[in-house]
């Protein structure tokens, strides 16, 4: 668990940074999968480190998922909204309110109840077909990319951020999905190319889902789409439990620390100016 908090705290660190240098960067065609903003934005020193943490939590969320369940791991990176909004007030001078901060709690405390009810991670490895959907799901957030670069504002950044939680939640489930290590196993693994494309796919949706509209926004439909898909899919076709007697904790403490995510992206919105807005839309 701790290499799952660990994860977290790498992701939400790297959104604010990499929404720093996105947002300095100069506009590319405006598509929700761009990569020519991507290429501009890598050219900036925050960028770039937040791509080293963004490493680096990878390889802790790789170790996480070979220990814990799915649901346990996306509940913690459910987390770096969290650290995002608090890396936000620091660096985008986002004024976080009570609210905010009792949604912080909420999410620890979620988290601290699917520490102690989560049980190991579970034994089957997936079929042939639950690794071709995986791939066809991340081919299909590409599509998600291209419709929704055409919307507007928050909608723009709440449905990229989607599309790259989607990504991000391939990964998790491919992680799983691949078993033999030897070059002709994963040549051959559907997972192996799921994993690839929903990850980089995921990069894309996110830079352009950060140069414009909010961190906490974007980053909130990451949170949905790397969560809930993914946990079903552990617990349907995976074999992901809990400790015994303690599923209703798990399915509690996993509720509250999505909707204390959620919260922090409904009450708190550094605007690209680097100011607030409430849920008015005035400042506050």
């Amino acid at each position: 668990m701790l290499c799952a908090l660990g994860s977290a705290v790498c992701f939400g660190t790297a959104s604010v940074l990499q929404a720093v240098a996105a947002r300095a960067a100069a506009p590319g065609s405006g598509s929700g999968v761009d990569p020519v903003l991507l290429v501009r934005a890598a050219r900036q020193w925050r960028y770039l480190a937040g791509l080293g943490l963004d490493g680096l939590g990878f390889l802790l969320e790789l170790v996480a998922l070979r220990t814990l369940p799915i649901y346990a791991v996306g509940a913690a990176l459910a987390a770096s909204l969290a650290v995002t909004a608090v890396v936000a007030a620091e660096v985008l001078k986002v004024r976080l309110s009570g609210v905010e901060w009792a949604a912080v709690a909420v999410v620890c405390g979620g988290l601290a109840m699917l520490g102690l009810a989560a049980g190991a991670e579970g034994h089957r490895t997936g079929s042939t077909g639950l690794r071709l959907g995986v791939l066809a799901v991340a081919a299909g957030v590409l599509a998600i990319g291209a419709l929704g670069g055409r919307l507007p504002g928050r909608a723009r950044a709440a449905v990229l951020g989607l599309g790259a939680g989607l990504g991000f939640g391939v990964v998790e489930v491919a992680v799983r999905l691949i078993d033999d290590l030897s070059p002709a196993g994963l040549l051959t693994n559907p997972a192996l190319y799921a994993l690839l494309l929903g990850g980089g796919a995921a990069f894309l949706l996110l830079t352009s889902a950060l140069q414009r509209g909010s961190v906490t926004a974007a980053t909130a439909g990451m949170v949905i789409g790397e969560t809930v898909g993914p946990a079903l899919v552990g617990v349907a076709w995976l074999d992901d439990r809990t400790r015994p007697g303690l599923a209703p904790l798990a399915i509690a403490g996993f509720v509250l620390a999505v909707l204390g995510a959620l919260a922090l992206a409904r009450f708190g919105e550094a605007n690209a100016s680097g100011g607030v807005e409430g849920s008015g839309g005035g400042p506050r």
